[in-house]
Order: C-alpha cells, then structure tokens, then sequence
C-alpha cells in the first residue's frame, strides 16, 4: 500500500510482527550470531542480506535508513555520523584523484571548507559556479574527468533556491549525475528525485532531528542514474577485487550505488551512527511534517513583519513576493520554504552584534533548524574560515544575520525580535 508522506514520517521504516515491540527498538550490538560458516560467507560475498558488524550496518540504523528512503523516494539509503560525512562518502563514492565536479558556490561554508581544502588534497578537485554564470562560462568547466554537480536545495545561510530541473539537465548532458543536499527544505517541503536529482544528502542533525538532540547525515540513492553510460564509473561498473570481482550495477542493479558506499566506503570509513543516535532521528522524524508546516508558516510570519520595519535593512527569505527566488520558491517549494531567514539590521556587523546580545527568547548558537528559536552571525562563527571573497560568492556579507525560526508561538517570536532592534 502506498502512503502519503506524512504517514510515512510515521509509520515508514519499521513495522512490528505479531508481539513484538511497537517502538523500534535500539539494538545496542556491535556483533551478530550466525548459524553457520557458509552463511556468514555470503554475507561477506555480499550474496546474502544481513548485518555483518555494526560498522557497516545495524538493524536500529537500517529502519530509518528505510523510513528516510521512503520519504525522499528513493531505493536506499545510508545513515552517517554527520552531514559532512554524508558529503564526504556521496563525493568519494564516484570520484577518485585527478578528478573534478563542479558546484553551486552559495552553499555550507562547511562544505566548501570540505570540496575546496580536504579533497583538494586527495586529488580531487572542485569548480564553483554561481547561477548568474552563462551557459559558456558554465559549460568551459566541465570535462572528461568532470563527475557529478552539487548543490543545495536551499543555500545555507543565503537562502539561494536551486533550479534543480536546470542543473539536472546540465548535469545529464554530460552523462554525470545531480547531488542535492536537501537538509533545509527536507523531503516534507521537497522531494529532488521528482525535478530529476540522482542523490540527495542531508544533514539529518537539521529539521530531521529537530531537537538538536544528536548529530548525523544521510545519503539517498534515487536509482535512477544509469552508471554504465560512457564507462564514467569503474568502481560501479567493473570488478570490485575487495568483495571478490563483485560488479555493483550487474549484482545490484538500481541500488548499486548505495550499495557501494555502504559495503566499501563505510566498511572502510567506519562513520555509521549508533543505534542510540537512530533511534533519537527516528523520533524525530516521526512528526518532522507537523513541525516543517509550523517553521514555514512561522517564518513567513516573521519575514514579513521585519519586511516592514524600518530597523531592517534587507530581508531574504524565498517564501516573500519580493525574493529573487520567489518563482523558484513556488516550483519547488510551494508548501513553504522551512524556518531559516536572512536579513540585515542597519548598522551593519555592530547592529547586528547588539541585536543578537538583545534577544531573550531567540538563542545565539552554533546551530540551526530546530524546534527553538536561534540566532546566528556566519561572517564572524560558522563562516568565519572563509574568505571576504568566498564569503561574497556564498552570499554572506559582514551585516547577515541567520534567524532559524522555531515552532513557538509566532507572536512572542515577533515581539522577542522587536524589543531586541530597539536595542539595537
């Protein structure tokens, strides 16, 4: 039976037999027994299904592996210790040294610390663009060596929308598959398999969790790509000596790649979440629609009313008529554009600075996208590695201020932010 997304953050992932417990139980092992030998044998030749060691795979684990697959649509899915293992595995799993992928600029200053300095190092390099680029500008990046593009459905922190029809496109042209990071808008608000994403990645540390209760990231493997065309891939497509001569898309078919980067990458990387830290996800996303509603209608809210005061320079936020990405907003996200907003007190870095120290309700943290209230200033914390250069392609100037709005009431929301700009 099929099930509308909001019973599947529910039901999805997990369904208990006849007496069995009706939570999904933590299965705190980090071993499994076996009946014999010859069984254990075909799991490691990769001819059986089961758990071979809770560093590849753990029953808690692969529950909400399922439930998150299910969510975003796809044939499988891989649980993480981070988003940005989640970034690093989803890149590594198709990628080797001496080759590139190109990527949006206006995404995590995480991430571009990780694609621009730490696989740069491995051999493989990154080619940013922005989508004010030409087709020509665009285009002269891509080569033979070039593997995939990368982008974010909704730009952390500036909030860019991504024409994900449009680099899809541009990505199949070059028989190389699209890869989403989809954290903010989550399978609730978008689903990039539909507008022809291959892979999505999240940090599940974000809206997933949505208590800021444990870190993690997810990997999500469409199915769709065809890894054979133009013998691009070799790990997929030829002999894996390390499991016997396996060839992942022969044996694996429309799962080969998810498959690959559990069986090799985390076989070798080890950066599977514990059973506690699942279990925590899986609550979380048990009611992840009800609060993705309530964080876009509040946001909205709040743009709005910072829209229209004097005290505020800019405001950014897709959901507004007056966004740049407002049209984008409406293809992709019509069911609302999450909770993170961007804008500017006038004054600049100081304002902004004496209105953060203000806020009572709102809270300065390093985080972001959870059910309370926080407030951030990336120029001078999160995005304080980067560059004045890179901080101004990835949209951040030194007065942005990340308002992540939560699921309070909206009206103390509104009114902790308007004593905090007297302040100011």
């Amino acid at each position: 039976m099929s099930y509308k997304k909001e019973t599947q953050c529910v039901q999805a992932g997990y369904t208990p037999g006849n007496g069995e417990p009706r939570v999904l139980p933590i299965y705190q092992s980090t071993t499994y027994k076996y009946d014999s030998s010859e069984h254990l044998g075909k799991l490691f030749d990769l001819e059986a299904d089961g758990h071979m060691y809770s560093r590849i795979s753990n029953p808690t684990v692969s529950c909400v592996e399922e439930k998150i697959a299910a969510l975003e649509g796809g044939v499988g899915a891989l649980c993480t210790t981070s988003g940005q293992a989640a970034n690093l595995l989803a890149i590594l799993n198709i990628t080797s040294s001496g080759e590139n992928f190109v990527s949006l600029s206006s995404i995590y200053g995480g991430t571009i610390n990780l694609f621009a300095v730490t696989l740069k190092r491995l051999g493989i390099e990154v080619r940013f663009i922005t989508p004010d680029m030409t087709d020509e500008q665009v285009e002269a990046l891509f080569d033979d060596k070039t593997r995939l593009v990368f982008g974010e459905t909704i730009a952390n922190p500036a909030l860019d929308v991504l024409d994900i029809e449009k680099y899809a496109k541009l990505a199949h042209a070059h028989n190389i598959p699209l890869v989403v990071d989809n954290t903010f808008a989550t399978p609730v608000l978008c689903r990039p398999f539909e507008f022809g994403a291959d892979i999505v990645v999240h940090s599940t540390t974000k809206y997933m969790d949505g208590q800021a209760t444990v870190v993690g990231g997810v990997i999500v493997d469409s199915g769709n790509f065809d890894w054979t065309v133009d013998n691009k891939f070799p790990g997929l497509t030829e002999p894996d000596e390390s499991y016997h001569g396996v060839v992942y898309t022969k044996n694996f078919g429309k799962a080969a790649y998810i498959t690959k980067a559990r069986v090799q990458l985390m076989r070798d990387f080890g950066v599977l979440p514990p059973a506690i830290s699942a279990f925590l996800l899986n609550s979380g996303l048990t009611t992840l629609h009800l609060r993705m509603e309530r964080h876009s209608e509040n946001a909205l809210k709040v743009a709005k009313y910072l829209e229209n005061n004097d005290k505020v320079a800019w405001v950014n936020y897709p959901g507004l008529e007056s966004s740049k990405d407002y049209a984008l907003a409406q293809k992709y996200l019509p069911d609302g554009c999450s909770g993170v907003i961007s804008f500017g007190v006038k004054g600049g870095r100081d304002a902004a600075v004496k209105f953060m120290d203000s806020l009572k309700l709102a809270a300065i943290v390093v985080h972001v996208a959870d059910a309370r209230t926080c407030v951030l200033h990336p120029a001078s914390t999160t995005h304080r590695q980067l560059t004045d250069e890179q901080l101004v392609a990835a949209g951040i100037g030194a007065d942005l201020v990340r308002m992540s709005i939560g699921i309070e009431n909206v009206d103390d929301i509104i009114a902790d932010i308007e004593q905090a700009l007297c302040q100011a």
